[in-house]
């Protein structure tokens, strides 16, 4: 056998996290292979699904400071990883809009009041900034006269999830990844050999290995809608879920997303898609005449504590898991750590974004 041809770095599953850990990899010179379940186009992937919004800040709301600071770290690794790729990928930093209405006063104070002790904590986090009528009607025409008030967070951003995995795929090709689709793998099925790293990336799929994961389901509805043109991701303060609506490219939105804790991979139900949408067309009624072009469901890959962590299982054996509902906003920086780990044998950006690393 010829030992040159032997991969050095194995990735097991080519989600979010698995294409841009190959990507990574080739480009420092390993050879890498990577073995996935799915097809290039990751319809199996919770990333496939995903608005992908890049919203530190307003994430604050329903998680940790630890998040926080790695969707803090990643809005400016993001676009230096999407300059490295051939093809373009759809980004947008043109900060977060936040809107209630006026029943839900109370809930949005308390949503503002959980802004402003993030960013007391985090000084370096741009604050969240109110609007008043006219202000929100100069930030976005389309919804004059519609909300009295707002919060703006500025530099938050988003990209095209679909895009960016159909880059990665075409990536990995021109960077020689060997990549076996729709050959699912698991730690003990390869033999990296003793010198070689295995990174296991499959999400929900190493759940037999890694115990402690659940699916957290979630459920989102991708629209047409050219006649609304808000122009920037607006968050609703809702009464049982932050609900999103992300502009996407060509009259394209992604509305979202319902929580559920359940691993049910059925359909999306009457109930949340009457919520979701309900819910848009009060923020726009131009959402009444959008077509539905899709209503997806996922399962996000959550630990118990709904943080993700590295986990070494031996020398050279890393897993990675546990970005829920944060993937896109948090990836660079996991990204990033899990790099400095395989190198150093620890992690001081782990250490200081507050990224568990488990051995």
């Amino acid at each position: 056998m010829n030992l040159s041809s032997q991969p050095d770095a194995i990735v097991l599953g080519a989600g979010l996290m698995g294409r841009l850990l190959a990507c990574a990899l080739a480009q420092r010179g390993h050879k890498v292979e990577v073995y996935d379940a799915g097809g290039p186009e990751a319809h199996h992937a919770a990333a496939h699904v995903a608005a992908a919004m890049l919203a530190p800040l307003a994430e604050s709301a329903v998680t940790e400071l630890n998040v926080v600071r790695m969707g803090q770290h990643a809005l400016t690794r993001w676009p230096q990883l999407l300059a490295t790729l051939e093809r373009p990928v759809f980004f947008q930093q043109q900060g977060t809009l936040v809107l209630w209405h006026r029943q839900d006063a109370a809930e949005a104070e308390r949503f503002a009041g959980q802004l402003a002790r993030t960013s007391a904590a985090l000084p370096s986090l741009p604050k969240a900034q109110r609007l008043e009528a006219n202000a929100l009607t100069a930030l976005e025409p389309a919804l004059a006269h519609r909300f009295a008030q707002g919060l703006y967070l500025p530099d938050e951003g988003q990209l095209d999830n679909r895009e960016l995995l159909a880059a990665l795929a075409h990536q990995m090709q021109v960077l020689g990844v060997d990549v076996r689709w729709h050959t699912a793998r698991t730690p003990d099925e390869v033999d990296p050999g003793p010198d070689a790293w295995l990174f296991d990336c499959r999400g929900l799929g190493a759940q037999p290995q890694w115990s402690a994961l659940r699916g957290v389901r979630g459920e989102v509805a991708r629209v047409l809608a050219p006649g609304v043109s808000l122009s920037r991701p607006t968050r609703l303060v809702h009464p049982r879920y932050p609900l999103y609506i992300a502009p996407k490219q060509n009259g394209l939105f992604v509305i979202g997303a319902t929580e559920i804790e359940s691993d049910d991979l059925s359909p999306v139900s009457v109930r949340s898609t009457l919520e979701l949408l309900s819910a848009a067309y009060t923020v726009h009624p131009g959402f009444g005449e959008a077509r539905i072009v899709e209503l997806g469901v996922q399962l996000r890959p959550t630990l118990p504590d709904n943080l993700p962590a590295l986990r070494m299982t031996a020398p050279r054996r890393m897993s990675i898991n546990g970005l829920y509902r944060h993937g896109f906003m948090i990836a660079p920086a996991v990204l990033d750590a899990a790099l400095e780990l395989m190198d150093q044998g620890h992690s001081p950006l782990a250490q200081t974004l507050g990224l568990a690393i488990i051995r």
